[in-house]
């Protein structure tokens, strides 16, 4: 009885915090059909109405907003919006689904929450999500042709059983999907009379250098040779750095050989490449707080008031740890370093910038109208207008279309676009859904994209990172595990999850104990080694080459 009665008060209390921390933008939420003379249904003169679901931050309003009346008006619908702000929103909308009382659409921020796979199949087979094949076979011709050309984005989004329950973002992001990067300040390898180093050894003179020689000028020995950030990815310095021992793709740690799956944290290889790193960490060319420290800390370190520390910052672009806009001063000291040959490998991380999972997703609480009204406000969102309209905002003020002389940041490629700078203090004009609306940022459009030719100034930026990119381009290995395409089977899916995260969590303590000296690769390597195995690490590439192979086979 009190475990019924504690159920109870937890689904109570749930759906509190729902209504408490969900926001409606339109009175219409609650109940649509009265609005505008429509039915329920859809029916009658009056718009369609759909009930959305979505995340909402302060600089945006749905129901005022430039494209929400752009798609009302062209699609004779009515958008009644359920909001949530960034903080719990994955909570929300579990709540939302467990109350029974959840929307026609979800219209998700991929970085914010989105639907798993796992959700999609157990909710997709319980009949709660609704499958779009039939839906994009006779109305979104342009989603269609997005997931016919795109083989890994057609995979990311069937499921084993062929049924697509949810859509995920295409943006093929070319610096996204070199995450791992490094820059260096090519200021003081100037000063100290240095070249680029081309070798992990080489690497580790400059370091040296960086921290002996005073590239700062201030006659203290202050200087930062090497940090990052443990906050995300693509600041994490270890995976830079293992590349040159054996790849390192900084999330499974699962590699491919002959189409085997199996792991590289346990390797001879991986081991060496742990020695090198702490040889570094010894000698005090590692920041330590590179293992601890948010972004905001790292950022600390680039832009010091006092003096310049930092001599290699690892990050998916210098913004992260350094200022790059009006007020940049630094900013162009950073350039990226192509990847380190090492003893075995000179290897580039290489990750499909979309994560698995899908931000569009219609619920059985849609009526057949919605439902088509839905897909096809989507396969318009799909078209190049409605990329640039749903992301950018509104023509002539947000952005331009390509005029003579314009330089896209790809050579060669068709110029798209060009997005029109806000007035520095300009208040957020309300236009556009940006990350909610559903990108297909194919790589022409991305490629298309005019810049400035100055990449150290902010209107060049994405050119900076276009050609940074080019170095790491063609150096991850010939078979990637591409975890971002990968199903599993709902049976195992909880279990090899759980499996996940226990080995992901076990390589990452015990490097960062392997590096700064708390434990010894010389004793303990072997028993880190059992440990891996007592994980179940058997099990787990067991099921993980299943469900690789269960997906080349859906291909």
């Amino acid at each position: 009885m009190k475990k019924t009665g504690s159920l109870l008060s937890i689904t109570m209390l749930a759906l509190a915090v729902l209504a408490a921390g969900c926001t409606s933008g339109d009175s219409a939420a609650t109940n649509p059909g009265t609005k505008e003379g429509a039915s329920q249904d859809g029916s009658g003169s009056g718009p369609t109405p759909i009930r959305v679901f979505s995340h909402q931050g302060t600089d945006l309003d749905y129901k005022t907003n430039l494209f929400t009346q752009t798609l009302e008006n062209k699609f004779n619908v009515k958008f009644a919006w359920t909001t949530v702000p960034y903080d719990g929103a994955a909570e929300k909308r579990q709540i939302s689904l467990a109350s029974g009382d959840y929307p026609d659409l979800y219209m998700l921020i991929p970085w914010v929450d989105k639907f798993s796979q796992t959700d999609l199949l157990r909710f997709g087979q319980q009949g709660v999500i609704l499958p779009l094949n039939d839906l994009i076979d006779k109305y979104a011709p342009n989603v269609k042709a997005a997931l016919d050309k795109n083989p890994y984005y057609k995979a990311m989004n069937t499921a084993p059983d062929g049924k697509i329950y949810g859509l995920n973002e295409l943006n093929e992001c070319y610096h996204c999907s070199f995450p791992n990067k490094m820059w260096i300040n090519t200021k003081w390898l100037k000063q100290l009379g240095l070249e680029l180093p081309q070798t992990t050894e080489q690497f580790k003179n400059v370091l040296k250098a960086f921290k002996t020689k005073d590239p700062n000028g201030n006659g203290k020995a202050d200087e930062v040779p090497l940090s990052g950030s443990t906050e995300t990815y693509g600041v994490h310095i270890i995976p830079y750095l293992m590349n040159g021992f054996i790849y390192d793709d900084d999330r499974t740690y699962l590699i491919l050989n002959g189409g085997k799956v199996d792991i590289a944290a346990n390797k001879p290889e991986w081991k060496e490449g742990l020695a090198y790193i702490k040889s570094l960490y010894d000698e005090g060319l590692i920041d330590p707080g590179a293992f601890t420290q948010n972004a905001e800390a790292f950022k600390k370190i680039g832009e010091n008031a006092d003096a310049q520390l930092l001599g290699a910052g690892a990050g998916m672009h210098p913004a992260i740890f350094v200022n790059t806009g009006l007020d940049n001063k630094r900013g162009s000291d950073y350039n990226p370093l192509a990847p380190l040959t090492g003893p075995h490998a000179s290897y580039a991380t290489f990750n499909y910038p979309v994560e698995p999972g899908a931000t569009f997703v219609l619920t059985n609480k849609a009526s057949e109208a919605a439902q088509i009204a839905a897909i096809k406000v989507l396969d318009y969102i799909y078209t190049q207008e409605g990329q640039l309209l749903s992301n950018y905002g509104e023509e002539g003020v947000d952005w331009r279309k390509p005029k003579e002389g314009d330089v896209p940041i790809e050579k060669n490629a068709t110029p798209v676009f060009a997005t029109i700078p806000k007035k520095e203090g300009a208040a957020p004009r309300n236009s556009a859904w940006g990350a909610t609306a559903q990108y297909n940022h194919s790589k022409d459009f991305r490629n298309g994209w005019i810049q400035g030719t100055d990449i150290y100034k902010p209107e060049g930026y994405e050119r900076r990172l276009q050609e940074a990119t080019h170095l790491y381009d063609g150096k991850q290995p010939k078979e990637v595990f591409p975890h971002w395409a990968i199903w599993m089977d709902p049976a195992s899916a909880d279990e090899a999850s759980m499996m996940q995260t226990n080995i992901k969590d076990f390589v990452n303590q015990n490097a960062l104990q392997f590096v700064t000296g708390a434990k010894s690769l010389d004793k303990d390597w072997d028993t880190y080694v059992k440990g891996l195995d007592s994980l179940n690490l058997k099990g787990y590439l067991t099921i993980m080459q299943q469900s690789y192979n269960a997906s080349l086979k859906a291909k």
